[in-house]
C-alpha cells in the first residue's frame, strides 16, 4: 500500500514548526538514508539521522517551507530559514516507505555562506555526538 504523504506532511510540518526533536524519529524508517551537504557520501540508519535533524530544526530560525510537490511516495518541499544572520534556501527531497515513513532524504541549500553558516554550527554537535557512539 502506498504510502499517505498528505497524513506524513501533516505531522512533517507539525514536528519542524514545534521543533520537537523526539518525534522526529517517529517518523523515520530504520534504514533511512540522507544525502545533505556539506556530505558526499549518504548518511545511514536512524539514530545518525535522527540525532542529526534534530541539531537541523534546532539550528535553523524562522524555518518554513513554501511551496510543495506530491508524484505518489515522493515529495519536494522548498523551505527557507536564517543561521545567523544568513538566509537560506533550499529544498527537501523525501521518499517515504509504505508505512509512511522517510526512507531516503536529500537536501540541498544555497547560498554557500548560508551552508558553510549552517556546517559551522551543525559540524561540532555531530562530531561529539559521532565521538560519543565510539
Amino acid at each position: 500500500m502506498p504510502a499517505d504523504a498528505h497524513a506524513f506532511l501533516e505531522r512533517w510540518h507539525h514536528v519542524v514548526r514545534t521543533r520537537d526533536r523526539a518525534a522526529v524519529a517517529d517518523l523515520l524508517a530504520d534504514a533511512i538514508t540522507l544525502g545533505a551537504p556539506p556530505y558526499w557520501e549518504k548518511l545511514e540508519g536512524k539514530p545518525l539521522v535522527h540525532h542529526l535533524l534534530g541539531i537541523i530544526i534546532e539550528t535553523i530560525d524562522e524555518f518554513t517551507y513554501h511551496r510543495e510537490w506530491i508524484a505518489g511516495s515522493e515529495l519536494a518541499l522548498e523551505f527557507r530559514g536564517r543561521v545567523g544572520r544568513r538566509e537560506l534556501q533550499g529544498i527537501d527531497l523525501i521518499t517515504l516507505d509504505d508505512a509512511g515513513r522517510i526512507r531516503n532524504l536529500d537536501v540541498m541549500i544555497r547560498p554557500l555562506n548560508a551552508l558553510e553558516a549552517l556546517r559551522d554550527r551543525v559540524a561540532p554537535r555531530m562530531a561529539e555526538y559521532l565521538a560519543a557512539q565510539r
